[in-house]
């Protein structure tokens, strides 16, 4: 399958060959796995404190002539505490058990679980070569002209006022302003570091480290990875292949001639 390479004003400058990572059939399942599993690293873990609920001093005998004991009151045998006595005659309430007031928990989420979803690494290559294949695509992608081959000057590009007058000459004006807008969650997110919703739009694949990358990170909705980094999760968000895609012409023979990800 051959692709137009674009020049910075967006005319036609050559052409190229892409490898065969972008003829691979689209797997949906291994991708959705693949994007599972990278999620899963991401999750923190959690659990109670374990002598939560537990710090109560709840014995009470039920031996006869026991001091404090509760022997032949007729209630029932959950540990309890003492809050007043009279004499010899003492009040109690109800703790530490499970379903009491202040009590600890049957099953408390333990800090030591595993969260981590496995997946083998042939899986995962596949993955990434099937989602690949979706960006170029006919039946996943918005634009006909869509995957964008860039000729290498894109590289360079320095300033995000650049970068955004280079998306607008490809026709990815709107997509750059329906990513722009963000909605504030509802829920307790908003207090939890996540306040606001944000879109995902297009993504530019690079060579190597460039100026590029800084550039571009203003950019609201837009990411930017380097051709050897790339995840299942990056080309596929919220597992919908189909991604709009920018590559450099470096990135594309980088991932010919050191046939990555198979």
């Amino acid at each position: 399958m051959k692709v137009k390479v674009l020049s910075l004003d967006g005319n036609e400058s050559g052409s190229i060959e892409l490898p065969s990572q972008f003829s691979e059939e689209i797997r949906e399942d291994l991708i959705k796995r693949a994007i599972l599993a990278i999620k899963s690293y991401k999750r923190q873990k959690y659990g109670a404190k374990e002598e939560a609920g537990k710090r109560a001093s709840a014995k009470l005998s039920r031996r006869r002539r026991k001091y404090r004991g509760a022997y032949g009151m007729g209630i029932s045998r959950v540990p309890r505490k003492i809050l007043s006595r009279r004499g010899m005659r003492m009040t109690w309430v109800a703790a530490f058990a499970p379903g009491t007031v202040g009590g600890r928990r049957a099953h408390p989420p333990k800090s030591a679980k595993n969260w981590e979803l496995k997946i083998n690494k042939k899986e995962r290559k596949k993955a990434i070569r099937s989602a690949l294949a979706a960006t170029a695509s006919k039946d996943y992608i918005k634009f006909d002209k869509a995957p964008f081959v860039f000729e290498d000057k894109v590289e360079s590009l320095n300033k995000t006022k650049e970068v955004r007058a280079v998306l607008n000459k490809i026709g990815l004006s709107e997509e750059l302003e329906r990513t722009a807008n963000r909605k504030v969650r509802a829920g307790r997110g908003k207090s939890r570091g996540r306040k606001y919703r944000k879109k995902k739009g297009p993504l530019i694949i690079v060579s190597k480290d460039c100026p590029l990358i800084k550039s571009a990170k203003n950019i609201q909705g837009l990411d930017i990875s380097i051709i050897r980094n790339l995840n299942a999760e990056l080309l596929a968000p919220g597992m919908k292949l189909g991604r709009t895609t920018v590559y450099s012409q470096s990135a594309i023979e980088i991932l010919r001639k050191e046939d990555l990800f198979n």
